[in-house]
């Protein structure tokens, strides 16, 4: 099991990217609001969601970067390796907790894609901080 440890960490990856580059493209203005928030800012985002989003891509590549560094695809500070471990459990919580505030969203989209999305993602970073 452990060598499917990398495979997991590659797709969560490619998924927080992609979803990193939802958030990227709020952030610049794309009229997407309908699909966020619960639909609450049909077309584009007001400024201050605006900037969330792009905090939130900016995590996204984060989390990307600690569940690859935990499944040992990319290196990571020594420096910081106590917080690799607590941090790699973190993750499918929040994604947990993500998937479930998808679910009572209004917008269509965030129930179905986001919320299987953030699923699979909590599945993936979840057996990655189990078997890495």
């Amino acid at each position: 099991m452990r060598d499917l440890s990398p495979v997991a960490a590659i797709v969560a990856a490619g998924l927080f990217l992609a979803l990193s580059a939802f958030q990227l493209a709020l952030a610049a203005g794309a009229p997407l609001g309908d699909h966020v928030l619960g639909g609450r800012f049909p077309g584009t985002l007001p400024r201050r969601p605006r900037l969330f989003s792009g905090l939130a891509a900016v995590l996204l590549i984060g989390l990307a970067v600690v569940v690859l560094a935990r499944a040992a695809v990319i290196g990571w500070p020594a420096s910081a390796s106590g917080v690799l471990g607590p941090a790699s459990w973190i993750i499918p919580a929040f994604l947990v907790l993500n998937t479930l505030g998808n679910l009572a969203s209004k917008s269509r989209v965030e129930r179905t894609l986001f919320a299987a999305t953030t699923a699979v993602l909590a599945v993936l970073c979840g057996f990655v901080a189990l078997t890495a």
